[in-house]
């Protein structure tokens, strides 16, 4: 293939499309599928069984589908999926999942991974995700969509973050994060909802609004969980914003953090 280095290894066994660029001293593994325009700069290594859509640029040292250092995996048949459009910037690494849990881990579309971030086994991400240099995703972690983790966040196994939230420099996630709040330090604390973030994604503010009002009946009202959902659900029934904030509290499996 012309676009493939000289010094690259390809196993026999990887498909990749003919628009896939391959740089100098990259390794890739059997069973490992590279959809079409995809790039990989330098020394990446990918292992399989992967399966990688299209428009994915892969930086220098980047560690992609390899075996996870769980305990637990036993060299087991695992996945890791990638979407389109990601980018995996330098001495990144992304485990496959184990068949204690998913089988696979899944990193959806157009999300940003900055030098340093560990993405192990069976996590799931959503799409248009920015994680900072060095985060720490632990095993079972999911992230819904246009979430920003801040700098050398560390998330604790299983945790979950709804779509747009927002974590600061060095917070330590223990339990679940709703849809649209902010989040920040080691004990974390709940700062309120990511405003600036959903102004830049050009939401309204009577969408901005809708969503402070849901913030403060689940988290500043004396209302139990249960009853402060059931009144969301009642009073802003055909919100489609609110709809993402109720369904981040209500899938919660640790507890929202507050």
């Amino acid at each position: 293939m012309s676009n493939v280095h000289q010094t690259a290894v390809i196993h026999k066994k990887a498909k990749l499309h003919e628009s896939v660029k391959v740089g100098p001293y990259c390794v890739i593994g059997p069973d490992v599928l590279i959809d079409k325009e995809c790039i990989l700069k330098s020394h990446v290594v990918i292992n399989g069984p992967t399966r990688i859509g299209s428009n994915n640029e892969f930086f220098p040292f980047s560690l992609i589908g390899e075996d996870t250092p769980d305990l637990k995996y036993q060299g087991e048949k695992t996945y890791l999926e990638i979407g389109n459009g990601n980018t995996f910037r330098e001495f990144c690494k992304v485990h496959r999942g184990t068949a204690a849990d998913l089988g696979f881990t899944k990193v959806g579309n157009e999300n940003l991974i900055m030098p340093g971030v560990m993405i192990a086994h069976d996590c799931v991400l959503g799409d248009h995700n920015i994680l900072v240099d060095n985060c720490a995703l632990a095993g079972h972690v999911k992230l819904g969509d246009y979430v920003t983790l801040g700098g050398y966040t560390l998330i604790h196994q299983f945790c979950q973050l709804g779509s747009y939230s927002f974590t600061g420099m060095g917070s330590q996630i223990t339990m679940d994060v709703a849809a649209y709040t902010r989040v920040a330090g080691n004990p974390l604390k709940l700062l309120g909802i990511n405003s600036i973030g959903l102004e830049r994604k050009s939401f309204s503010k009577n969408q901005i609004s809708n969503i402070k009002d849901a913030f403060k009946i689940f988290f500043k009202s004396k209302l139990k969980s249960e009853d402060a959902i059931a009144n969301l659900e009642k009073k802003f029934s055909k919100d489609k914003d609110v709809k993402i904030f109720i369904t981040s509290v209500k899938k919660s499996s640790r507890g929202i953090h507050r």
